[in-house]
């Protein structure tokens, strides 16, 4: 046991006890407030959907305990437990070549990883979604969307993987360089192809009929000088009764698609309104600016795994005998989250200031109080708590908590 396995195994537990307090958090100050609903709401949520909200989020939460927990076994069986030790040794005696072994080893692993997970999400699906009403999955479609995601995934990832063993295989030193290039036109490749390629094979993506709707939407596009491929009503309904609306793609292929069960919740104002905050975001070039601290870290976390790759106790401290550029990107992947993992309120509180951004936005090209109604709504139908524990908001949630996020979209109605 190295000096290294002591600061990873320090740091893990740091960052395991501390989530835990976390999430511990979050559940007393969730049950605590059950039972009354937070003044700004009284006259829009009942109590009743107020205490469905809590009791989702406190199951939510022990599904997250179990994760965690689960989550803390997997990485220490794959590193200083030698899964992934003896992963790669069971790939090298059998495939000739180095690079295959490597692509193989990794392939081999993530799948395995996936199968870990399986169950949790099984359970989070037919047991938690189910009992508050949201899952309108079936077993069969869950099964063939987890099939069809690992396939894409090995079909698009594993080629990926090995161009970038290639290069940091036959282009010296600086070869993390060139795989955060590779890597970046990768994504902003599959980000241009995701609404017309991949997203289609998941859901039907119907073109919104002409009628009011349409063109008080056409209308907004108008105004904000926007122009995209379409605006599109997506099946969400099939698997979920989650509603939702978002943006996709890139350039010249960016489309609008509204979940059908957003539509059916939301009038033709709440919805104007709700899409004006979406484009609030790219207005403020909120995606060009996550793109570009995207390509920074990214960059970043490849010099380190630069410099790191070259140390041998890197491997050893975390139970691979044998180096290698496969295993060095793998036990990377697996680590750098526990050394980040106090990063993460830097970006949730830029993340809530764009959120803060585009509803200024909203509020200045739609009706403020209509994205407010439209958002009470989602947070009832979606049951999303009304009362989550301040501190751990602040580390967590990209979105300012609802109480915080109305009072600031109520003083654009009060101005105007």
């Amino acid at each position: 046991m190295n000096s290294f396995t002591l600061l990873f195994l320090l740091s893990f537990a740091v960052v395991t006890v501390f989530a835990q307090w976390l999430a511990n958090r979050q559940a007393a100050y969730v049950f605590a407030h059950r039972d009354l609903v937070p003044e700004a709401f009284t006259k829009t949520v009942s109590l009743a959907a107020h205490q469905k909200a809590a009791d989702y989020t406190l199951a939510k939460s022990k599904l997250g305990d179990i994760e965690r927990a689960l989550g803390v076994v997997l990485v220490l069986l794959l590193t200083l437990g030698g899964g992934i030790n003896a992963v790669f040794e069971f790939c090298a005696v059998r495939i000739e070549s180095p690079l295959m072994a490597g692509v193989s080893a990794v392939g081999l692993l993530t799948f395995l990883m996936s199968l870990s997970e399986f169950p949790v999400s099984w359970y989070g699906t037919f047991v938690i979604e189910e009992r508050f009403g949201f899952n309108k999955n079936t077993p069969s479609q869950f099964i063939k969307d987890e099939i069809m995601q690992l396939t894409l995934a090995a079909l698009i990832g594993l080629p990926l993987l090995a161009l970038i063993l290639w290069i940091m295989d036959s282009v010296g030193s600086n070869w993390w360089i060139w795989a955060w290039v590779i890597l970046m036109s990768f994504s902003l490749l599959m980000s241009w192809l995701f609404p017309t390629l991949i997203a289609p094979l998941f859901n039907k993506f119907t073109p919104m009929e002409e009628g009011a709707l349409k063109t008080r939407i056409s209308g907004l596009l108008e105004r904000c000088g926007f122009n995209s491929q379409g605006i599109f009503i997506m099946d969400g309904s099939k698997r979920s009764g989650h509603g939702n609306a978002y943006f996709t793609g890139l350039g010249n292929n960016k489309r609008i698609v509204f979940f059908d069960n957003l539509v059916a919740s939301l009038d033709d104002e709440e919805l104007e309104a709700v899409l004006a905050h979406e484009l609030g975001h790219f207005k403020r070039k909120h995606v060009i600016k996550m793109l570009v601290t995207t390509s920074i870290t990214t960059l970043c976390g490849f010099g380190i795994l630069g410099w790191l790759i070259q140390k041998e106790w890197f491997f050893t401290g975390l139970g691979v005998e044998h180096a290698s550029n496969a295993a060095a990107l793998l036990l990377f992947t697996l680590i750098a989250p526990t050394f980040t993992f106090f990063l993460q309120p830097i970006s949730t509180y830029f993340q809530r200031k764009f959120e803060f951004e585009a509803d200024d936005f909203a509020a200045q090209h739609a009706q403020a109080s209509k994205l407010v109604s439209g958002l009470v709504k989602l947070y009832e139908e979606n049951a999303s708590t009304l009362t989550p524990d301040p501190f751990f908001a602040s580390f967590y949630y990209s979105h300012p908590p609802a109480a915080i996020r109305i009072a600031h979209l109520d003083s654009h109605t009060v101005s105007a």
